[in-house]
């Protein structure tokens, strides 16, 4: 598709620039051929042209205008197909005079002084272009916003040039992202296989019975961390796939109670309480409701997870009249705040060891951010490293009043 883009747009170039050429060099010809037709047939003085020169002077004429307003209007066309089009498009003459530059250029090479360098870059590839030279070159503006584009000059007829300039950031973004999340994955599912053989290969040559039982449980451990990054995988793939979420009326504090129940069995081995205000049961969101207790129930293990043994978690719910917000307050070891951009993505830990530790996939939060996505809310964080942080999972709430009274009955 990119190519596709790409080819469109140096025809429809080339094309331009043609037509404008053409209709200069056909109006230039056709000047010059009447007056040699007028110097060859001057008459004498107050005689008449002969009729049949009148009439082909007459024809020539007509001709002339209508193909010049045939090429201006098909020159019109072609500018608004290429203002249109998404990448940015700079045609110039023979002369480097510019002869066509659509908004999305004006947009993605900048019209301040600041952005010299994209024009400075541009004016040698045209440069580049009217020797008769294809050139391509990345371009990377440090904004803000920082961006990648990638400029494409081609050569036209008669020393005209185009440049197409394409903003490439998102993609430079998303295969950064890919890359990671392949390196990631592979880390992540080597380190418990690795101890899985190495386990196994201890365990064939061991006859203590309690050394064997000891290894096994290890075992056990590793399997179990095994499949729970399977099954995070899954859970994020099949959100990231789905296109629209199913749309049910779920009442917020049946969410909230399921997700305390998944998460009950691990605070208490850590000793953790789980402090949890009244919601008003007439409070409701539309979505689905086992991503929903997903979501929760991901914010209330990463608290338990990350606070100190016998502290206590927080939840507590808060409305503007308009969203809902789920708040999951914990008094652990906080976040540092260069981490704070980061800890949504997949893999990405604070504290490794202590992540692994615990059994976590590194997964929660990018779960939790999807699925609030899926729901048109969004999920916020605030931190302070060494006091705790507060996650806060934002829905929009069910349309109408009774979403929004305070009834915890």
């Amino acid at each position: 598709m990119q190519l596709l883009f790409g080819c469109v747009t140096a025809l429809a170039c080339g094309a331009l620039a043609w037509l404008s050429l053409r209709q200069a060099r056909r109006q230039r010809l056709l000047r010059e051929h009447m007056l040699a037709i007028a110097a060859r047939l001057e008459p004498a003085d107050d005689e008449p042209l002969p009729a049949d020169t009148v009439a082909y002077l007459s024809r020539a004429a007509t001709s002339a205008v209508d193909r010049s307003l045939e090429a201006l209007h098909l020159a019109r066309s072609l500018g608004g197909a290429l203002e249109a089009l998404p990448l940015g498009v700079v045609v110039t003459a023979d002369d480097g005079r510019v002869l066509f530059r659509n908004e999305a250029a004006d947009q993605l090479l900048g019209t301040r002084a600041s952005d010299a360098l994209a024009w400075r870059a541009l004016s040698d590839l045209l440069a580049e272009a009217a020797a008769g030279k294809i050139e391509t070159r990345p371009l990377d503006l440090y904004g803000p916003p920082r961006r990648t584009l990638t400029l494409t000059a081609v050569p036209l007829e008669n020393g005209a040039a185009a440049v197409t300039v394409e903003d490439v950031s998102d993609r430079k973004r998303l295969d950064a992202v890919r890359r990671d999340f392949v390196a990631n994955v592979s880390h992540e599912l080597k380190t418990p296989v690795a101890a899985l053989g190495l386990l196994a290969e201890t365990l064939v040559g061991e006859d203590d019975h309690a050394v064997v039982q000891r290894l096994a449980e290890r075992m056990e451990n590793e399997a179990f961390r095994v499949a729970r990054i399977i099954d995070d995988l899954l859970d994020l793939s099949r959100l990231e796939a789905e296109e629209t979420t199913r749309q049910e009326t779920v009442r917020v504090h049946e969410v909230v109670a399921q997700a305390v129940e998944q998460v009950l069995p691990s605070a208490g081995l850590r000793a953790v309480r789980l402090a949890v205000d009244p919601v008003p049961h007439t409070w409701s969101v539309r979505g689905d409701r086992r991503q929903l207790v997903s979501a929760m129930a991901n914010l209330l293990e990463n608290a338990v997870k990350y606070s100190d043994d016998g502290s206590t978690v927080h939840v507590l719910p808060v409305t503007d009249g308009s969203s809902i917000e789920l708040l999951v307050r914990d008094h652990g070891i906080g976040i540092p705040s260069r981490d704070l951009d980061r800890i949504f993505e997949r893999f990405y830990r604070v504290d490794r060891g202590r992540g692994r530790d615990t059994g976590g996939t590194g997964l929660g939060l990018s779960i939790v951010r999807h699925i609030a996505s899926n729901h048109g809310g969004d999920v916020l964080v605030e931190s302070v490293e060494g006091e705790g942080s507060t996650f806060t999972l934002r829905l929009p709430a069910e349309p109408g009043p009774v979403a929004l009274v305070a009834d915890a009955s």
